[in-house]
């Protein structure tokens, strides 16, 4: 496995890294090294910057995997001569100039529309402007549907706030334009229209999956997430 590509696993707002466990588990299963940094939140080019710092340093080649907002990181931090493949999970694929909101107009809104709530304080760390956190009482319809209760209930206490202006910054890279991609839309999602899922994978030529699941297809479906993610590496 010498030669293998390491996996870089990113995700998104209103969660953290610990998400991934499932898929963590089955890639290292696999005989696959796993890596799965924290991404900041606080601007689309601080978070790509910390993503792209973090996968130069890895010796070898990386697929470089992002869900949600993970996959504008992953689109702006992935030009990078080690990254062999993208892989898209229920995410943001923006083209240069769009952001995680704009790329969204075209398609009817989201739960996450009404869901989303901003604080009543500026988010530390990024350029200006509030987070963004969902409703604890709409965060299971949102965000996590297919989940048992209890999960989504504790990942509605500890979900991670986000800064607005990660979701309102344009990308100014867009590495799925050279790297080839994979996508896996989730067809149930309530935080992305899984129009606009489609629309991003089919604009960048990705291979895609598509599997009855919510927004956190990752963790209700680890299993069909980590093959996707062995079918980039294998290329």
């Amino acid at each position: 496995m010498a030669d293998s590509p390491s996996v870089v696993l990113v995700h998104g707002a209103f969660a953290d890294a610990s998400g991934y466990a499932g898929v963590i588990r089955e890639l290292e299963s696999s005989g696959i090294t796993v890596y799965a940094p924290a991404n900041p939140l606080r601007s689309l080019t601080v978070d790509a910057d910390s993503i792209a710092a973090f996968v130069a340093a890895i010796p070898g080649p990386v697929v470089l995997v992002g869900h949600s907002y993970g996959g504008a990181v992953i689109t702006q931090a992935g030009d990078l001569p080690n990254v062999t493949a993208l892989v898209y999970i229920a995410a943001f694929g923006p083209d240069i100039g769009e952001s995680a909101l704009s790329v969204q107009e075209p398609f009817p809104p989201s739960a996450l529309a009404t869901s989303a709530r901003p604080t009543a304080y500026d988010a530390v760390g990024s350029p200006g402007g509030p987070e963004i956190y969902i409703d604890r009482a709409q965060f299971a319809a949102t965000f996590c549907a297919d989940l048992p209760a209890e999960e989504a209930a504790v990942m509605a206490v500890t979900q991670r706030a986000i800064a607005a202006a990660a979701l309102g910054e344009p990308a100014t890279k867009a590495a799925w334009k050279t790297k080839p991609s994979w996508f896996l839309v989730a067809a149930d999602d309530h935080a992305i229209n899984p129009d606009a899922e489609r629309f991003m994978a089919k604009r960048m030529n990705a291979t895609t999956v598509e599997v009855a699941a919510s927004h956190v297809v990752f963790i209700s479906q680890p299993k069909a997430t980590a093959d996707l993610i062995r079918a980039a590496i294998a290329g």
